[in-house]
């Protein structure tokens, strides 16, 4: 076999590695609990997640958009007492901020305050359509909505490239505070 040849194999093969090492995994039974910035399914239950064109479509429609992304870590080494204030967070134009609700498990407290929040902006409609985004490949916002449909809400939505799919389609944003 010619050095040519031995260098073109070589190339098909490790190909043929990153794209599966790429490949999106599948579904998990339960919730992701670390690692959220990592690959993601292409579905939640089965319904792939959206892409950009389809949530710009539902926004225009003025579907419920929820940004489950968590409030920034404290910096490490900060003095206790010492006052921090989070970034701003920009989100998509008229989403509401629950933080805290994607991760793999939560508080009693978040939980309730997620159940609540729901309830408040659906008006109890289980059948009101909701879009759940964070970042470009992020588990809590599958997370997220895995949990609401847990909770009963049969139209949940998932919008996999989250904010960074959206900034780049230069759709509307606006800085945003956690819902109450």
């Amino acid at each position: 076999m010619t050095v040519l040849a031995r260098l073109g194999l070589a190339v098909v093969f490790l190909t043929g590695c990153v794209a599966a090492a790429s490949a999106a995994p599948a579904e998990p039974d339960g919730y992701r609990l670390d690692d959220y910035q990592a690959p993601v399914p292409e579905t939640l239950r089965g319904q792939p997640a959206l892409k950009v064109a389809r949530a710009r479509a539902l926004f225009e429609e003025s579907v419920l958009f929820l940004d489950v992304l968590p409030h920034a870590p404290r910096p490490e080494g900060l003095a206790p007492g010492a006052v921090w204030l989070d970034k701003p967070h920009v989100s998509i134009k008229g989403a509401h901020w629950l933080p805290e609700v994607g991760r793999g498990e939560i508080s009693a407290e978040t939980e309730s305050y997620f159940k609540r929040a729901l309830t408040r902006l659906t008006g109890g409609d289980l059948s009101r359509p909701m879009v759940f985004f964070c970042k470009r490949a992020c588990w809590m916002s599958w997370n997220a909505a895995k949990r609401a449909q847990s909770y009963g809400y049969t139209h949940v939505l998932w919008f996999a490239d989250g904010i960074e799919g959206w900034r780049e389609a230069e759709a509307p944003t606006e800085t945003v505070t956690p819902d109450p």
